[in-house]
């Protein structure tokens, strides 16, 4: 029997991500993981704090009844109750548990968000370059993903965004910190998007969601301003797959804004969407591992030191990138114009992985993400500038 033609057709242009992360692993098997410098993955490797360890341990060793059974699709009541008051100091408004979802990771969340809140063939508006998976995220649920374009320097352009917005369009996504860029947007610039969408929502009788995907919040080097403080129509979609460095345990959250409009309907349809989508609901373990986890993070520190170590490496070849204020990646120009998908395919010539910009709109770029050793990124430092000296655009 032939596969679904949508997934045949996803598969064509499949996660060029993943692609290199596979084809990394190939090139170490054959040269030597030591002389292979991937960066093309965004998977942390920095440890989870050892407060994640020690509750870890506690907890997997109880004995409790009913510990690992079902429990309501929204998550925990005290899970919720203590990721409100987190939620809460991050996004200026005061939640109560009621307005928490817990989720199976950011992407977990921004499903049931789009399945909750979205019908088929409305547009969902993003700034680009945007993460790659937000259009097949859109497509599950039967709507469209609409780029709109970024300044030069990938800030959001409110006029852009502005004329992107139509009858059709039920949210706007944005994602600060940003991946691939780094940029995180200040609160005048979020405070000019809701006024854009406030009039919008007044002059057609339907206000846009404004949903954040926030899953860097804690990985940044400026403060990070909230979204759900700046409008009512607002939800933020977050995880621990950064801040805990537990990508693969897939636990996040939905944040909603207390006062959005028809707020039990809406936090209705995300518990709905949650068990319909086959998730039922967010790992039991984590949940209460998580709940008691609030105020802790990884050192953004370390992340900080490899960023910069990169920039030398990169200024030393020659490459221009932008400058990151938050997340774990750089965004660099492909030199002399040249076209992305041949550059990396340069790179990787001389062992060295990144991702073409085109895969998240944005020809002529190229994504290295830094959560790697920092002795790998200092060793790429020869092969970078050589691979530079001989790339012919």
């Amino acid at each position: 029997m032939p596969i679904a033609n949508g997934i045949r057709e996803a598969l064509g242009s499949a996660s060029l991500i993943r692609k290199m992360f596979e084809e990394g692993n190939r090139l170490k098997k054959q040269h030597g993981p030591e002389k292979v410098f991937d960066f093309s993955l965004g998977n942390p490797d920095v440890e989870p704090p050892p407060d994640f360890h020690r509750a870890l341990r506690r907890l997997a060793a109880e004995d409790k009844k009913g510990s690992h059974g079902y429990m309501p699709n929204s998550g925990y009541e005290e899970t919720r109750n203590a990721l409100a008051a987190k939620v809460s100091q991050d996004q200026g408004v005061r939640l109560d548990g009621s307005c928490v979802v817990m989720s199976c990771g950011a992407a977990g969340g921004l499903n049931v968000v789009f399945k909750a809140l979205l019908n088929p063939d409305d547009e969902v508006v993003v700034p680009s370059p945007y993460f790659m998976e937000y259009r097949a995220y859109a497509a599950n649920h039967g709507a469209r993903l609409v780029p709109a374009a970024t300044l030069p320097d990938f800030s959001l352009d409110l006029g852009s965004i502005e004329a992107a917005l139509s009858a059709r369009t039920g949210a706007v996504l944005i994602n600060s910190p940003h991946n691939p860029t780094g940029r995180v947007y200040p609160s005048a610039v979020i405070a000019g998007l809701a006024r854009i969408l406030e009039a919008h929502g007044k002059r057609l009788g339907r206000f846009p969601y404004l949903i954040a995907d926030e899953p860097y919040r804690e990985i940044a080097y400026v403060p990070v301003p909230p979204v759900l403080a700046a409008y009512r129509e607002s939800l933020a979609v977050s995880s621990y797959s950064k801040s805990l460095s537990l990508p693969g345990e897939r636990i996040g959250y939905i944040g909603v804004h207390p006062e959005i409009r028809d707020k039990e309907e809406v936090l209705g349809a995300l518990a709905y969407a949650t068990r319909t989508l086959g998730f039922v609901n967010a790992p039991a373990l984590m949940q209460r591992i998580v709940a008691e986890l609030t105020d802790a993070a990884v050192d953004v520190g370390v992340y900080a030191r490899r960023r910069d170590c990169f920039k030398q490496v990169l200024d030393c070849a020659g490459i221009t990138y932008a400058e990151p204020e938050g997340a774990f990646y750089l965004f660099c120009q492909v030199p002399s114009g040249g076209d992305d998908r041949a550059f990396v395919s340069h790179l990787k010539s001389h062992l060295i992985l990144g991702v073409p910009g085109s895969g998240f709109g944005a020809s002529g770029w190229v994504r290295f993400a830094y959560c790697v050793d920092e002795n790998v990124i200092k060793s790429s430092a020869p092969a970078f500038k050589k691979a530079l000296d001989s790339w012919q655009p």
